[in-house]
């Protein structure tokens, strides 16, 4: 089993930064890539972006590049989602998810981002 904590949502003005952390426990050693989902309100869920074991990064959308930034403590088990330049159509439950074979087999409870206009 794993197990995913996100941290680090809240509310922030528009233009404004947060940096979201996903604790990884458990059997970290099967993870074989970590991402990050969002779900706006009334909205589907969304891929914002992945990091693999090897680093290799991946994103959504290629807009996204220029705000947001994955990165990964691999001494530490923990993900960043480094969110730049933040606005109102990003606010979103943002979630943690683990994949430890080729599917996203594992999730977090999520946290709250609202971005104020």
């Amino acid at each position: 089993q794993v197990q995913l904590v996100e941290s680090g949502g809240g509310l922030v003005q528009a233009g404004g930064s947060l940096r979201l952390s996903c604790s990884v426990s458990g059997r970290t050693f099967s993870v074989a890539v970590t991402g990050w989902f969002r779900r706006a309100p009334g909205k589907e869920r969304e891929f914002v972006a992945s990091i693999s074991r090897s680093g290799g990064t991946t994103y959504g959308q290629d807009s996204w590049k220029g705000r947001f930034s994955i990165s990964r403590d691999a001494a530490k088990n923990t993900v960043y989602l480094q969110m730049n330049n933040l606005k109102p159509e990003d606010t979103a439950v943002y979630y943690c998810a683990a994949s430890t074979n080729s599917v996203w087999n594992y999730w977090g409870k999520g946290t709250q981002v609202t971005v104020s206009s």
